[in-house]
């Protein structure tokens, strides 16, 4: 300890600490030098986490996402994952990919977390900084309060993945892309009151979306923005199933997020098939990062490098067979019945799957399959034209790392399609820099101007993409939006 330290030299690499009961036994001395750790501080925040298969749907200009994004306590973050954004047809499958519905997801996901005037407790985190303040809840614990830092001045920069030169190039040369609007900035406003939620990154591959929104104070403070797409569909690389994994640090914390949609069917034998995808997506995810100064610790390359990590998605885990009554725990709400069949945890228990990951305890209703426009599952009658398919819980959300703690575990009531929304709420700790130097990384100072600034900072996944990540791998004409 510190304190214990009583008389201390050093000669160049070398350090021996000397206390002043000195004994020959207990002499400490390390080649190569003894660096304490870097003194840091925590910051609590809340986490929204949701995931949505939307059937192949399009959303409608009236669709309301409140009953989905509502929790009992306002997030600083939300991360949405989608599945079957778009149809899984061959045309979507194999040929350019269609990005229309994921823009009308973003359009419906921004009006949402932005133009709510009644959430006051989300208001007064601007007003009231440095107050501390309670949640509504009783079922979460008190936050520490957030002093928003909300200059903007420095953002998001492309850090050391390509060259400068070619970084400028490469901007130029995909400037039509911006003028489109696949990669407009979100977070230009000074004012955080006009914009209380910013698109840190999004990512499409073929029906999968995943997007992450951050608290507009915290936009600044997000760095090593990555993306890594693999394919598990039509001969175990094309993109109809698979994942999108992002990879972000926030202030001094790594995070992964996994949107996930895994091999589908109910046959005996198809668990294990999910499990491959499961073990594929963790073997396969690979964030690319150059090389880096001495003194900086490398960036994560691996989804397990992470310090925190969410699993997310329709991961397609049925109910095992031998569970003929049902029909009858369904009429009963018996939910803790049927989950003793749930695959995914059955798998888990065995060790052949998500071996120390965790999930919170389920108390809502299976979230597949259900009737168009119904509160009906498809088993539930047989005049039904669907495919019969048994209830099950298929929609997921996991997660792994120290300084997570759930604190909501539900599902949405929406009948767009024959999933239903699941999300959960989480306090997370972010360990912020002590160090009074620290600032997040700025953009690229050759490019001049508000404009070319911004078009910098958001493109930055878009530029990796186009040079480091090839189509066939996994992402089939993908775009992501910055």
């Amino acid at each position: 300890k510190v304190d214990e330290r009583r008389k201390s030299c050093s000669d160049e690499d070398h350090y021996v600490f000397v206390p002043e009961d000195f004994s020959e036994g207990w002499l400490f001395e390390a080649a190569g030098g003894i660096k304490p750790p870097p003194v840091t501080d925590s910051l609590n925040l809340r986490m929204f986490v949701g995931t949505w298969n939307v059937g192949g749907k399009s959303p409608h200009h009236g669709l309301n996402l409140s009953d989905w994004l509502r929790s009992p306590a306002p997030a600083d973050i939300y991360v949405l994952g989608f599945q079957e954004i778009v149809p899984l047809n061959a045309g979507n499958v194999l040929g350019a990919e269609d990005n229309g519905p994921a823009a009308q997801w973003l359009s419906l996901i921004r009006q949402a977390l932005n133009s709510n005037p009644s959430d006051l407790e989300l208001a007064q985190r601007y007003d009231i900084a440095t107050e501390a303040r309670t949640p509504s809840s009783p079922q979460l614990e008190n936050q520490a309060s957030v002093k928003p830092r909300i200059s903007f001045s420095d953002l998001l920069s492309m850090e050391d993945e390509i060259g400068k030169e070619d970084f400028v190039t490469l901007l130029n040369s995909n400037s039509s892309l911006y003028e489109e609007g696949l990669a407009n900035p979100t977070c230009l406003s000074d004012n955080p009151k006009q914009q209380r939620f910013c698109l840190a990154a999004s990512k499409q591959m073929v029906g999968l979306f995943l997007c992450v929104w951050v608290r507009a104070d915290l936009y600044q403070h997000i760095s090593n923005l990555k993306v890594s797409c693999v394919g598990r569909g039509i001969m175990g690389y094309l993109g109809n199933k698979g994942s999108i994994s992002i990879s972000m640090t926030l202030h001094q914390t790594t995070f992964c997020f996994v949107c996930t949609h895994l091999t589908s069917g109910e046959k005996e034998g198809d668990e294990i098939r999910r499990n491959s995808d499961v073990a594929e997506i963790l073997k396969r995810t690979k964030f690319s990062h150059s090389l880096r100064g001495f003194k900086e610790p490398p960036p994560p390359q691996t989804i397990f490098d992470h310090d925190k990590i969410f699993w997310l998605g329709d991961l397609n885990y049925r109910l095992a067979a031998g569970c003929a009554d049902t029909y009858e725990l369904l009429k009963k709400n018996d939910w803790q019945t049927l989950l003793e069949k749930d695959q995914l945890r059955l798998e888990q228990r065995a060790g052949r799957v998500f071996k120390g990951w965790e999930e919170g305890r389920i108390y809502f209703a299976p979230t597949y399959k259900y009737l168009t426009d119904s509160d009906d599952y498809v088993v539930q009658t047989s005049k039904s034209k669907e495919k019969r398919r048994n209830p099950a819980w298929c929609d997921r959300i996991l997660w792994k790392g120290e300084g997570l703690k759930q604190m909501w575990y539900s599902r949405g009531e929406s009948r767009f399609s024959d999933h239903r929304p699941v999300y959960s709420l989480f306090s997370v700790q972010v360990n912020l820099a002590k160090n009074p130097n620290y600032n997040a990384r700025s953009c690229p100072p050759t490019l001049s101007g508000k404009s070319a600034l911004t078009s910098a900072c958001v493109a930055k996944v878009q530029a990796e993409e186009l040079l480091l990540i090839p189509r066939v791998q996994s992402c089939l004409n993908t775009t992501s939006r910055f």
